[in-house]
């Protein structure tokens, strides 16, 4: 599996700001996750929240959290949602932080399956540049999880 993730700024008026997008890790218990989903009776959660965080140290496999999480949000009501056609093996998970939420130089985000901070299983994670969330900024992240050849 690989993953892809996009995250772009908006000022309070709606005018984009920033955007990244780079290619991020796929954590070794995201992998364990996709398995447990694919039972018949699974014992995780599904995916269904996101994190940022202002931590910088580069993720592994091995690593379960985001270093430094400041803020989790569900994921938008229509994800996840898999990608139709040629890309029908792409699942697309989306978040929003609004004004007033997440504000910070974040460094980091992630995906998750618990809301609790610091908890549940981390299915993927990416650190980048640094993004200057303002109060009145608003934030989307638009993560693509692609499951064999794309």
């Amino acid at each position: 599996m690989k993953g892809h993730i996009k995250i772009e700024l908006f000022d309070e008026e709606g005018n984009l700001k920033s955007i990244v997008e780079k290619d991020n890790t796929f954590m070794a218990v995201g992998d364990a996750h996709v398995a447990d989903q694919l039972d018949v009776s699974p014992d995780e959660a599904a995916m269904g929240f996101m994190s940022v965080g202002t931590g910088s140290t580069a993720f592994t496999t091995a690593s379960t959290t985001l270093n430094s999480e400041i803020d989790k949000n569900a994921l938008n009501s229509s994800y996840p949602d898999q990608a139709i056609g040629a890309a029908d093996n792409d699942i697309v998970y989306k978040a929003n932080w609004a004004a007033g939420d997440a504000t910070g130089a974040i460094t980091e985000a992630g995906i998750f399956n618990s809301s609790v901070t610091d908890a549940g299983t981390m299915l993927a994670a990416s650190t980048f540049s640094v993004i200057n969330k303002g109060a009145s900024d608003t934030l989307t992240i638009t993560w693509t999880v692609t499951v064999g050849a794309s």
